[in-house]
């Protein structure tokens, strides 16, 4: 069944074509340029290369602990999100963060942790920060797994090339966030996925409270989770809400209560902290 599931998904995604994009922040709701190099087309493998060996397995795995995170990962997770809640469609969608050729950016130098990161560090500050959780073990058979799905979804770029889809499509605006008009937006066009008081649904996650993510996350900065609403919501209504709509929104959303992140004084020691980032 599961082997169904990831069949149906990547087939479904498997003939997009991301939008043009703009440099961005090293949060990556950037956009790049809109001549991409001819060999960075949006291509994940085929299911059918899944090989029938160990390496299948962890790519199996992998991909269960991002589609099913509550299951395969409860230990290590603090919230009621999945990785794919932000990662759309199993990190197949082009335009929320997609995991097709993350893993040939790495290691790489992130300016929030002052230091390289293996692609391993950097599912594991999303398990600290997007799902309020703990770091797997390095030594991990579910956090190898997760890397052995991202490298199997990046099997096709070439090495040292952009990734021109990499993160959310940014979303610039020098619009002032207005979280009145954003809670109208909210009420209107997101309960019925997010719940009226924002506590989730059997079709969306929590978007604040101690159920969601933390204060340390990516999708806390407005600026962040604007682009991810205006690149995805609602669900399968991308691009469909107006800029102002999708930063009042986000406005609203983050100024609402969620768990705090005490490591959040070890972040940007070495200065450059976007404006937005809500600490």
């Amino acid at each position: 069944m599961a082997g169904v599931v990831l069949m149906s998904t990547l087939l479904g995604t498997i003939s997009c074509v991301p939008p043009s994009r703009v440099t961005g922040s090293e949060e990556a709701a950037d956009r790049r340029s809109t001549e991409l190099p001819g060999d960075a087309l949006f291509v994940p493998p085929s299911p059918e290369t899944i090989p029938g060996d160990l390496r299948g397995e962890q790519i199996r795995l992998g991909y269960e602990m991002v589609v099913n995170t509550q299951q395969y990962g409860k230990r290590y997770v603090g919230n009621a999100l999945n990785c794919t809640n932000c990662h759309l469609d199993a990190g197949l969608n082009p335009n929320a963060a997609s995991f097709v050729g993350i893993s040939t950016l790495y290691p790489q130098y992130r300016e929030r942790a002052g230091r390289q990161m293996t692609l391993a560090d950097r599912i594991n500050e999303c398990f600290e920060r997007s799902l309020n959780g703990k770091a797997l073990p390095p030594d991990s058979v579910k956090l190898t797994a997760i890397v052995a799905y991202i490298e199997w979804l990046s099997q096709n770029m070439p090495p040292d090339i952009e990734v021109p889809w990499r993160g959310i499509p940014r979303l610039t605006s020098t619009h002032q966030p207005d979280p009145v008009n954003g809670k109208k937006v909210f009420e209107k066009k997101c309960v019925f996925c997010h719940g009226s008081d924002g506590q989730g649904t059997m079709t969306g996650p929590p978007v604040w409270g101690p159920r969601s993510y933390n204060i340390g996350a990516g999708m806390a900065r407005i600026s962040v989770a604007a682009s991810f609403i205006k690149a995805n919501m609602p669900r399968g209504w991308g691009w469909t809400v107006t800029d102002h709509d999708a930063i009042d929104t986000a406005a609203y959303i983050n100024t609402q209560p969620r768990p705090d992140f005490p490591d959040k004084i070890h972040d940007w020691p070495k200065g450059g902290k976007p404006e937005d980032v809500p600490y």
